[in-house]
């Protein structure tokens, strides 16, 4: 079963429920995927270990092969490559990985390079509780990897709790895998 702590704003008390919510509950399995403000182990105290690093692919366009034919500015529906006169400009912040731009440029000139976004730590304790926790690095403006990477490591035999983030990044827990949604 999992059940994700939810609410359409910051503030509300979800981390709060989320961790006396797992603490009430006997072989359970907590997952702070407030990435951008990790607090869950504010209350907590656990010493975390890196589990892993989540890296992002973002265009890097070779401009000596470029056509500046505009296919991938014209795909790109977030704005993150701008085609103007003389060359192709790249915006990785606005960059959502999809890798789309690579597919439709017909001579070649983009290559996807790797782009560490995120961290994912697990806690190191011999409690019956399970802690993992998502950070995105300071800056990087897309959670959702950080998020999805995170719950690949939830174990289907064992209850979860997540601490879901505020707002619309709710979208991001793959809903269809919840039994509960609790919102505040």
């Amino acid at each position: 079963m999992k059940i994700a702590i939810a609410s359409g704003k910051g503030g509300t008390g979800k981390t709060t429920v989320a961790v006396n919510l797992a603490l009430a509950l006997e072989e359970v399995q907590l997952f702070d995927c407030d990435v951008e403000e990790p607090n869950c182990n504010l209350f907590l105290g656990f010493e975390m270990e890196p589990v892993e690093e989540v890296v992002f692919l973002v265009p890097e366009i070779n401009p000596d092969k470029c056509t500046l034919c505009r296919g991938c500015s014209d795909f790109c529906r977030y704005n993150a490559l701008a085609a103007i006169p003389n060359r192709i400009l790249s915006f990785p912040s606005l960059c959502h990985g999809c890798g789309g731009c690579s597919f439709v440029c017909p001579a070649g000139a983009i290559e996807e390079k790797p782009e560490t976004i995120g961290i994912i730590q697990k806690a190191l304790s011999d409690s019956p509780l399970t802690f993992f926790c998502g950070t995105l690095k300071i800056g990087k403006a897309t959670a959702t990897p950080v998020i999805k990477s995170l719950q690949n490591h939830i174990d289907e035999s064992r209850p979860a709790i997540i601490d879901s983030p505020r707002g619309l990044h709710v979208r991001s827990l793959r809903l269809w895998d919840l039994r509960t949604i609790v919102c505040l």
